[in-house]
């Protein structure tokens, strides 16, 4: 089984937030599973409005750290050409990040509501 179901983050300006997930999970290969006027989710990932639930209210959660996998090191380069084009701060050019394990492969981008 899944160690978690999902995740669900909130944005302060949906749409912005909407824009940058697309056009990264794109890069990723990753389709979108589906949106409201409130909210919208792809895979495992669920991003709503401060809006669509009360308990939210006055400010997004966050910031969070989301790492998605990618196949290769192209896919990893295709994923952060395309968050900064949509509006994303870089947090780490893509490279090989060894602290980490021999191999690591990632770039590290920062969405509109900072999460990184």
């Amino acid at each position: 089984g899944r160690l978690i179901d999902h995740v669900q983050i909130v944005a302060s300006d949906l749409e912005a937030t909407k824009r940058f997930y697309k056009a990264v999970f794109e890069a990723l290969e990753i389709p979108m599973g589906g949106e409201g006027p409130e909210f919208f989710w792809c895979d495992e990932l669920f991003v709503s409005s401060t809006r669509l639930d009360p308990r939210n209210a006055p400010a997004p959660i966050g910031p969070m750290h989301l790492a998605f996998q990618a196949r290769d090191r192209a896919m990893v380069e295709r994923f952060h050409k395309a968050g900064l084009a949509a509006g994303a701060t870089d947090d780490g050019a893509p490279g090989e990040r060894a602290h980490y394990h021999p191999g690591y492969y990632a770039a590290f981008l920062i969405d509109p509501d900072g999460n990184y």
